[in-house]
């Protein structure tokens, strides 16, 4: 059974015909919204402790952030390799294949999420204290580290789920329920901080819902599709083939996730020996930074679904043009966003704390690695370009040695000199490890690019 153009609805976007630039823009509006608000959503969260519960509670929800991120990323992993099936799936109109994706998909959902929550709750104080968070610190860490991960469960179902909205072409639809579940996340922040004083509980409580409320969107949006991408709750169960490819193509994915999070965290954990000033200043730069890299990220997403479908279709030369779009819309965004961000570094840093010397230490961040962030939405692109044609584990290795292994190498060896022990030296370890990553990322994409236009002389150019 195949797909057919009689079924394609409003929100679903064929990435195999018409002008590539804009439905990749139209495509990628609203990823960039979704993620700009999310942000904005967590950022609230760091408002307002810092307004209202101050610079501890401030550095506890601040120095989780690369801990979550180590937590989650082989689970978001699998996610990204449920987009890159279901795009191809799609493309090839393979219906068969796309139904057993989905299903397969949001109960290894379900089943991430619980294993994600016992990982979180039961090792949340070991993990803290392996990482060198201050004393007068910690109990908080922990309190917003277990309640968080209460949540985990409704996270990995959004993530996947609106993983498979993306295969098809819908980034509204996520970007709707994100907008509701922020609303709430927001209100409830308020309610619990400034009314309840419930401090960092009260913002990862507020977090936890709404994680839940996104979850239960995008479950019943999925319950209620017609055609391939239909859930049916009784049809949920591993379909053993489409486990092993989502494993092949996410397991590398996750774990070059993890790595790039244990590079982060040790270098959180030299931030932490400075002091809370500068874990305070770390944590407001590092959140305005992510709305650069997520403003970037869209088209790192656009580069992994467009590539997905038009491999699908066996289009090649689609494939070649979606990265040269891509790296450009990355670079303008990144230098454009990165450069405003340390233009405006002052009163931006000022909206999370009013302590000078954090808004110091944050704009010390902003100025080395803000401005560089272009390189990393460049690296990102060809990494998503690859896993789009089926490469994962290339990219995973590439990043392991050129991402991780810079950035260990800088922290064990010039970063422990006197002469070099600072903080502005140990934020140079980004920009040097994204710029050498992309050139040996993009040397591997001309290669492969080479092989698929030998498969297309042999399969044609597609339809």
């Amino acid at each position: 059974m195949n797909l057919n153009k009689t079924n394609t609805k409003s929100y679903e976007m064929d990435m195999c015909s018409g002008p590539i630039l804009k439905k990749m823009l139209l495509y990628s509006a609203p990823l960039m919204a979704s993620g700009v608000l999310q942000l904005m959503f967590n950022a609230m969260d760091i408002v307002v402790v810092g307004k209202f519960a101050g610079d501890n509670s401030l550095a506890a929800v601040g120095s989780n952030t690369s801990i979550i991120g180590l937590i989650t990323n082989l689970f978001i992993g699998l996610s990204v390799a449920t987009n890159v099936m279901t795009a191809r799936f799609f493309g090839s109109k393979d219906v068969k294949a796309l139904t057993r994706t989905v299903h397969t998909s949001m109960l290894l959902s379900l089943l991430s999420g619980i294993l994600l929550t016992v990982i979180g709750v039961g090792g949340a104080k070991w993990i803290l204290e392996l990482m060198q968070t201050p004393a007068e610190v910690l109990p908080l860490a922990v309190l917003y580290l277990r309640i968080y991960f209460l949540g985990m469960t409704a996270t990995m179902i959004y993530n996947f789920g609106s993983a498979i909205l993306r295969g098809i072409g819908d980034t509204r639809r996520p970007l709707y329920f994100l907008i509701t579940a922020g609303v709430i996340n927001v209100a409830l922040n308020l309610v619990f901080v400034i009314i309840f004083k419930m401090d960092v509980a009260g913002v990862a409580l507020a977090t936890v819902i709404s994680q839940c409320v996104s979850a239960y969107m995008v479950t019943r949006c999925l319950m209620r599709e017609k055609g391939a991408i239909r859930l049916h709750l009784k049809a949920l169960r591993i379909d053993k083939d489409k486990l092993l490819t989502i494993f092949r193509i996410g397991l590398p994915a996750g774990f070059q996730g993890i790595m790039f999070s244990i590079s982060n965290v040790i270098i959180q954990s030299s931030v932490n020996s400075f002091g809370p000033i500068i874990m305070a200043g770390n944590a407001a730069a590092q959140n305005l930074e992510s709305f650069v890299y997520i403003a970037m990220n869209a088209f790192h997403q656009a580069a992994v679904t467009f590539t997905s479908q038009n491999f699908g279709a066996m289009k090649w030369k689609r494939i070649n043009k979606t990265v040269v779009y891509a790296q450009v819309c990355v670079t303008v965004v990144g230098l454009l966003l990165g450069n405003l961000v340390c233009v405006f570094g002052k009163p931006l840093v000022g909206i999370y704390t009013s302590n000078p010397e954090v808004v110091s230490a944050g704009l010390d961040r902003l100025n080395i690695i803000a401005r560089t962030q272009a390189t990393a939405g460049m690296m990102d692109v060809m990494v998503g370009a690859l896993r789009g044609v089926g490469y994962s584990l290339m990219p995973m290795i590439v990043s392991l040695i050129g991402v991780c292994g810079i950035r260990i190498m800088w922290i064990f060896t010039v970063f422990r000199m006197e002469q070099f022990h600072t903080i502005q030296n140990l934020y140079i370890s980004y920009p040097m490890s994204w710029f050498a990553t992309f050139l040996v990322h993009l040397g591997c994409f001309l290669v492969i690019r080479t092989k698929l236009e030998k498969r297309m002389k042999t399969h044609g150019p597609g339809m």
